[in-house]
């Protein structure tokens, strides 16, 4: 079975451990790619926090917490290149993009959502144009 310090080099694991050079390459371009994505979805967050979403009960501050930790986990990500930052930021990646969903299909915490506010549309659907923030009732 895993005894503690196995599971603690697992997670701990680079992918210079990684026996194909191809293999090394593959996951480095990929673990760029998904940091980047993670820097600009907590930009994206920051932004639309001062723009407004600061005021919004729960979902407010949710937004500042999700932007500064999802910048800092992509830096981290691209300077350690840790396995378990690899699945941190793919749970923190899903996560943004479920609680989006649920709070235009659903609602959350009392919020309902439309794809139509700034980014929106662009990600869900990786296109199209955004308007501006809806008026807050």
């Amino acid at each position: 079975m895993f005894n503690r310090e196995s599971v603690i080099r697992l997670l701990l694991r680079r992918p210079g451990a990684l026996q194909s050079r191809i293999a090394r390459w593959t996951v480095l371009v990929l673990t760029g790619i998904g940091a980047g994505f993670l820097v600009w979805s907590g930009v994206i967050h920051l932004m639309l926090w001062s723009d407004g979403y600061k005021d919004i009960s729960v979902i407010g501050p949710l937004f500042l917490v999700q932007g500064i930790v999802s910048i800092i986990l992509g830096v981290l990500i691209v300077a350690f290149r840790w396995l378990v930052l690899l699945v941190a930021g793919a749970v923190a990646g899903v996560a943004t993009a479920v609680g989006l969903l649920l709070s235009v299909y659903v609602g959350l915490f009392g919020y309902q959502e439309s794809l139509s506010v700034p980014y929106g549309d662009l990600s869900v659907r990786a296109a199209g144009k955004s308007s501006p923030v809806p008026s807050r009732t």
